[in-house]
Formats: structure tokens, C-alpha cells, sequence
């Protein structure tokens, strides 16, 4: 008995799933490092530009240039481990279905609240939908100010 290949379709889903996920602890701390805490109804919410280049000037390995990156945190004050990983299970359907509302390559990490557990998906999803406006609102006026022009007529 012969088992089927897998085909490119499974293998296509599989990778995409990940690719929005942010995972490395270093990547965590250079968001926390980076930005301030902002806050919605049901969670809190970090959010960076991810460099393209590292510190020593050689490119990112994980820099995907047009790929937004979430991490989700849910510490053990939020319950028991059956309800943090229900919270973690819906914060990251929510995440999955308004993803495409962030564009670029930018980090995000949601802290949600204890109620999430207890929130109905629909407005669980609309809450994350305007937590990745504000974030694509921030981002404009990040880009803006960092494209400011430099004055190039003051002597040093």
C-alpha cells in the first residue's frame, strides 16, 4: 500500500500559517524595545517596522519584506492552561481572518485580557480588526515622519 505525496497545496497552507506567526524571544524583546504599549477594549497591543538589515549591516535572515508578523502572549494569570490555549486558539483565527488588513513588514504582539475567553468570536474579531487599523494607521505616520527631508543647508 502506497501512501499519496503530499501535495503543494498542504504543504503551500502549512507554510503560510507560519509565516505570520513571530516566534524567536530576540524578536519579541526588539518589539517591546521598540514601541510603546497601546491599548484596545479586550487587549493591549505592541507593533514595530521590521528592520531589514541587522546591526552588523548584513541582511535580516527572517526579514520577509511584504509580511506582517503577529506574536500573541497569554501569561498564567489568565487561568489554567485549557484556557490559556483556548484564548491563544481564538486570538489566532481572529488574527488569521483580518490579517490581510496589515501590509508590510511590520511586528505586532496582542496581550489579550482575560475576557477574550468568554467573548463571542464575531466581536473578537471585530475588536482585532480595529487593533490592525490603528496599527496600519501607526505605521502611515511612522513611515511619514521617518521620510521627513533632512536640510541640507546647515553647516556642521
Amino acid at each position: 500500500m502506497q501512501s499519496a505525496p503530499p501535495t503543494s497545496a498542504s504543504s503551500g497552507k502549512a507554510k503560510s500559517a507560519v509565516t505570520f506567526r513571530l516566534r524567536r524571544h530576540a524578536d519579541y524583546q526588539r518589539v517591546y524595545k521598540a514601541s510603546r504599549k497601546q491599548f484596545s477594549k479586550q487587549m493591549s497591543y505592541f507593533f514595530t517596522l521590521r528592520p531589514q538589515l541587522g546591526p552588523d549591516g548584513t541582511p535580516l535572515r527572517d526579514a520577509d519584506a511584504v509580511t506582517p508578523r503577529v506574536g500573541l502572549t497569554v501569561g498564567k494569570v489568565m487561568g489554567k492552561a485549557v484556557d490559556r490555549n483556548r484564548i491563544k486558539r481564538r486570538m489566532r483565527e481572529a488574527v488569521r481572518k483580518n490579517l490581510s488588513a496589515l501590509s508590510g513588514p511590520v511586528d505586532v504582539i496582542l496581550h489579550p485580557r482575560r475576557s477574550v475567553i468568554d467573548l463571542d468570536f464575531a466581536t473578537l474579531d471585530r475588536e482585532v480588526a480595529s487593533v490592525f487599523r490603528a496599527i496600519r494607521k501607526g505605521i502611515q505616520k511612522q513611515q511619514t515622519e521617518g521620510t521627513a527631508p533632512i536640510p541640507t543647508d546647515q553647516k556642521l
